[in-house]
């Protein structure tokens, strides 16, 4: 470990007390998907955060989502290093004033202590140390999601995240950490199309010959679709709700079936999409329409020789640091690394507070990984 990283540390423990003051500020105040208020409300505080450490903040702004704050310091048009994560949580307005911000034997509990608060705690946490001490060894970019949980259905985030992304060499996602250390280099990618056929409709007794089926139209297709699945590649896929229809005696004119695609390659999630194009021009029964709109896209965070080689960078820098080691994973959750991803970043996601059981009142957070990731993360910044 290096002296100035050793001052980092101790600048970290002699900050503790104003470190949990934020951690509460943050987790005492509602900020669940649905209101845009309170979200944008705490975006309002971490630009205030930021800006005083000598950072430019603009928004993405959405009329029914939290805005996505960006905070830039340093030379924007040389390779960056980008920072994210979110200020939503699942809970329901009224969830911080029954179950505020505790801290009881190290143990957090509060609704978004560790999905993601802690994370953001961290954030900016690091940005006060640093600042303080005139850092600017990279330009270097904070993104922070207002609408994360929901996958930015309601808004134009996705996008936004991957332009303002485009030109980091480095990408580190402070979002939940895993309670036995663990840190995310893979992500599933997550599809759902919506499947329509519209057919002839006819009496199934009197004039059968003029009907062509919706029904069975869909039950040909819904094989083909299931057929694209390939395990291997690590390409599933599930046809999970159908319908069609109307009574027993009548020859069905519409059916419909939503289909849930998950994946680990770009290239995998490509081919899906053209066999699912192709599927609307191929007819088993002639005079028979379908449709096939793909109605969510979330990239895949794909492990690559760069994000190997940046984790096995940080993961030698914690040992020699004297903080604990890590272990990567690939998962099936979603989270904003993924964007990262899609613009080539090298990205390590899970770099938060470690504990378990967010989005659920079980939630927690150990405060000792607070300080603990907060030191990582300094580390990685002086040193990368």
């Amino acid at each position: 470990m290096t002296p100035e990283i050793e001052s980092l540390f101790r600048d970290v423990d002699q900050a503790k007390p104003d470190m949990r003051a934020t951690w509460a500020y943050l987790v005492n105040h509602d900020s669940g998907s649905k209101n845009k208020a309170a979200v944008d409300a705490l975006q309002a505080f971490a630009a205030h955060t930021l800006k005083k450490c000598g950072f430019s903040v603009r928004f993405h702004e959405y009329e029914e989502a939290g805005n996505l704050l960006v905070a830039e310091r340093g030379d924007m048009t040389k390779p960056f290093i980008c920072l994210v994560g979110h200020l939503d949580t699942v809970f329901p307005d009224g969830e911080a004033a029954e179950r505020p911000f505790t801290i009881r034997d190290g143990i957090v509990t509060g609704p978004g202590c560790l999905d993601m608060k802690g994370g953001i705690t961290i954030l900016l946490s690091a940005i006060r140390i640093l600042a303080a001490r005139g850092w600017d060894r990279h330009p270097v970019k904070i993104l922070i999601s207002g609408d994360e949980e929901t996958a930015h259905r309601g808004s134009k985030a996705a996008r936004d995240l991957v332009e303002e992304a485009s030109g980091g060499f480095v990408g580190l996602n402070l979002d939940t950490g895993f309670a036995d250390g663990s840190v995310v280099l893979g992500r599933k990618g997550y599809a759902v199309y919506r499947v329509e056929v519209s057919g002839v409709g006819a009496h199934a007794g009197n004039n059968p010959e003029d009907g062509r089926s919706a029904i069975i139209e869909l039950a040909h297709k819904m094989i083909d679709i299931n057929d694209l699945a390939d395990h291997e590649a690590g390409t599933l896929i599930n046809v999970g709700v159908m319908g069609g229809g109307t009574v027993p005696n009548a020859i069905p004119d519409k059916a419909w079936c939503t289909v849930d695609v998950r994946f680990t390659k770009a290239a995998e999630m490509e081919r899906v999409k053209r066999a699912m194009a192709e599927l609307e021009t191929k007819r088993y029964i002639e005079g028979t329409e379908t449709k096939a709109e793909l109605k969510v896209d979330i990239p895949a965070m794909e492990r690559t020789e760069a994000s190997e080689a940046l984790f096995a960078r940080v993961n030698d820098l914690a040992v020699s640091c004297g903080l604990p080691e890590m272990k990567p994973i690939s998962t099936g959750g979603g989270s904003d690394s993924v964007f990262l991803s899609r613009a080539g970043v090298p990205t390590i996601c899970s770099l938060g507070v470690r504990g378990e059981f967010n989005h659920t009142e079980r939630e927690y957070a150990i405060e000792e990984t607070l300080y603990e990731r907060t030191k990582l993360l300094l580390a990685v910044l002086q040193t990368i």
